[in-house]
């Protein structure tokens, strides 16, 4: 509960902070709705040509651009913000009062800052999913909404873990730049699924930077083409990175060269 009042407190001040300027507010939500409709569009234009991509159709391909719009969301609202100011810290020896806290100095360090407008993209992915499903004129079972829950949960584990383990290599490496643009060029593999690529790009999508995880696999959930095995799989992924990612921050620590010492 401790920590739950603390995330009121952080997320309260971040949205007084950003509602200071309701226009550029809005102007920013605006936006999203700009490029989500882009992105619709620039899948829609194979679909002139084909009536699938791969073994999918147009509704279908939609739910995956959702969960695709949903999980950058996500990593933009609450995870960047969060790399960024670890960065600026670490580098500027004033990471010590992030330690200093009496608190976890994980919890601080990732989930203290959010950018209120960018959640705006998960309400939009959400919104995208319900319209795909209206369009496929397909009532989920309350099993394919349960492992579509089970899989959101640990998809999102998954990406937190990821940029966790990114945010510790700041201990080590001054610029991190080029880390996160190597993780959303695989991102943007996301966004359509999985499934159409072969190879070693499927292979390194799914086991490597386990993308299909947080956009096909939740989404295949939905439409009911994955089994449960596949769900407790996606469970074990996402506690072992979070389990290897909280070892790695705490090893990371412990190389930290504070601006005292």
């Amino acid at each position: 509960m401790r920590y739950l009042r603390l995330l009121r407190v952080f997320y309260k001040y971040s949205l007084v902070s950003e509602l200071e300027y309701r226009v550029e507010f809005l102007a920013n939500v605006f936006m999203n709705v700009f490029w989500l409709a882009w992105a619709v569009v620039s899948v829609a234009v194979f679909f002139l040509h084909t009536d699938k991509l791969g073994d999918w159709t147009w509704p279908e391909v939609l739910m995956v651009v959702a969960l695709f719009t949903l999980f950058s969301g996500v990593m933009e609202a609450f995870l960047r913000p969060n790399v960024g100011a670890v960065l600026d810290q670490v580098r500027d020896g004033t990471f010590d009062f992030v330690l200093l806290k009496p608190v976890n100095a994980q919890f601080i360090a990732s989930l203290r800052n959010i950018v209120v407008w960018r959640l705006s993209d998960v309400v939009i992915g959400l919104g995208l999913i319900v319209y795909a499903l209206a369009q496929l004129h397909d009532v989920p079972t309350p099993g394919q909404i349960a492992l579509f829950v089970l899989m959101l949960l640990a998809a999102t584990v998954i990406v937190y873990a990821t940029w966790l383990m990114m945010v510790s290599l700041s201990f080590w490496f001054v610029k991190l730049d080029n880390f996160t643009e190597l993780f959303y060029a695989f991102y943007e593999a996301g966004r359509y699924p999985v499934t159409i690529y072969r190879g070693l790009v499927r292979i390194v999508l799914t086991f490597v930077v386990p993308i299909a995880f947080v956009t096909t696999f939740p989404a295949s959930a939905l439409l009911g083409r994955i089994d449960p095995m596949t769900a407790l799989v996606s469970v074990a992924l996402a506690t072992g990175l979070f389990v290897i990612s909280n070892r790695f921050w705490n090893f990371a620590i412990q190389h930290y060269s504070s601006a005292s010492s």
